[in-house]
C-alpha cells in the first residue's frame, strides 16, 4: 500500500482535502523549552543550525509536540551570504551582525559556493525525510534576496537599518539591484541542493517587502528576482512547488507577485483582507494571515479568528499559517489550542 500524499502537498496542487494542512513560520524552535536546552548545550546559534545533528532534532521537536503538517527544515536566511564570504556572527541580546560587504565581483566569483558551504542544511534535510513520517511534508526555504541585502548592506537587522536599506536602494538603484541579482543566482544553487536533500517545497521569505511600497522598486528587487529563481529551478529540473512570502506589501503588488513570479503559493500578512485572499485562489494557493500576537495573547479572540480565517478561505487551496513567525513568549498551551481547531475543521 502506497504512503498518503501530504495534505500539504494536496491542497497546493489544489485537490480536494478534508481541511486545510497547518504549519507556522518558526515552529522549530523559539517558544519550546527543549530548543533552548538544546541551543544552551550548542554554544551558539549558529552552531546550532549548521550541524545536522541539532539541526535535525530541532527540526522535529515541534512535529513531536503538535499534529503539524509540516516541517521547516531549522536553518538561517543569514547563512547564505556568509558562505559566499561576508563574515557573520550572532551578538547575544542583539542579533545578527555582518562584516563589511565584499565587493559584487567577489560575491558573483562565489555564487555557487553555498552548495558546498551549507551541505549541513541538506544532510539536514535528508535525515528530516527520514524520520519524519511519509504523511507530513518538508519545507526547504532562502531568504529573499532583497531582504538578505539589507542585511549584507548594512550589517545589521532592525527597522532602522531597513530604511537605510531602502534609501541606499533609491539612491543607487543599479548597485542594490546588481546585489539582489546575484543573491537570486546564489538561491537558485542553495535551494536547488535542499530539493535534491529532501525538501518537498521551498519558500522564499521576502520579509523586508513591506518597505518596498513602490511598484518600480518592488517590481526591480522583489518580482524580478524571485521570478529569476523559479525560473531557474525550474530550467534545473525542480518541479517542486514554491512558496512566495512578500510580507507587507500593498495588496496590489501582492497580486501583481501572483501573477508575474511564478509561485505556486503566495503567504498573506495579517493585514490580508477577505477579498485579496479570494481572488488570489483563482490563481494559486495562499498561505498565513493569522496574527502571532493573536496567538501570544490566546484565548477567545483566537478562537474566534482562526473560526474566520477557517470559514473565509477553506473553500479554495489554504495553508493555515501565521501572518509572520511564532514570537518567542508563545505559551504552548495557544499553540495546541490553533492547532487542534484547525485539524478538527472539516471543509464542507
Amino acid at each position: 500500500m502506497s504512503p498518503v500524499r501530504p495534505l500539504f502537498l494536496r491542497a497546493i496542487d489544489r485537490e480536494p482535502v478534508e481541511r486545510p494542512p497547518i504549519w507556522f513560520m518558526r515552529q522549530a524552535g523559539r517558544c519550546l523549552p527543549e530548543y533552548r536546552q538544546l541551543r544552551a548545550k550548542a554554544g551558539g546559534f549558529l552552531n546550532l543550525c549548521m550541524n545536522p545533528e541539532t539541526a535535525t532534532e530541532v527540526t522535529l521537536q515541534p512535529m513531536r509536540r503538535f499534529a503539524y503538517d509540516a516541517a521547516v527544515v531549522f536553518a538561517d536566511i543569514l547563512t547564505l551570504p556568509m558562505a559566499m564570504g561576508q563574515a557573520l556572527w550572532f551578538e547575544a541580546g542583539e542579533g545578527p551582525r555582518f562584516g563589511p560587504l565584499p565587493s559584487l565581483e567577489s560575491l558573483e566569483a562565489n555564487i555557487e559556493r553555498p552548495v558546498s558551504e551549507l551541505a549541513c542544511v541538506g544532510e539536514t534535510l535528508r535525515r528530516v525525510r527520514a524520520e519524519l513520517e511519509p504523511s507530513r511534508a518538508v519545507i526547504g526555504f532562502a531568504g529573499g534576496p532583497w531582504t538578505v541585502a539589507t542585511y549584507m548592506l548594512i550589517g545589521r537587522g532592525g527597522e532602522a537599518a531597513r530604511a537605510e536599506a531602502r534609501a541606499m536602494a533609491l539612491a543607487d538603484l543599479e548597485r542594490v539591484g546588481h546585489l539582489v541579482d546575484i543573491l537570486a543566482e546564489a538561491s537558485i544553487h542553495y535551494v536547488a541542493m535542499q530539493a535534491e536533500s529532501g525538501a518537498e517545497a521551498l519558500q522564499l521569505f521576502e520579509s523586508w517587502a513591506e518597505v518596498l511600497p513602490e511598484p518600480e522598486l518592488f517590481e526591480r528587487l522583489v518580482i524580478r528576482p524571485h521570478r529569476r529563481i523559479v525560473e531557474g529551478l525550474r530550467a534545473r529540473g525542480v518541479s517542486l512547488p514554491i512558496i512566495g512570502f512578500p510580507r507587507g506589501a500593498p495588496p496590489a503588488l501582492v497580486e501583481r507577485y501572483a501573477e508575474a513570479t511564478g509561485v505556486q503559493v503566495v503567504g498573506l500578512g495579517t493585514s490580508a483582507s477577505k477579498e485579496l485572499g479570494l481572488r488570489l485562489q483563482q490563481k494559486v494557493a495562499i498561505q498565513g494571515a493569522l496574527d502571532p500576537e493573536l496567538l501570544l495573547a490566546g484565548g477567545p479572540a483566537l478562537s474566534a479568528r482562526i473560526d474566520e480565517l477557517l470559514r473565509q478561505w477553506s473553500g479554495g487551496p489554504y495553508i493555515f499559517n501565521l501572518g509572520h513567525g511564532v514570537l518567542q513568549a508563545t505559551p504552548l498551551e495557544h499553540l495546541a489550542q490553533a492547532v487542534e481547531q484547525v485539524t478538527s475543521w472539516r471543509n464542507g
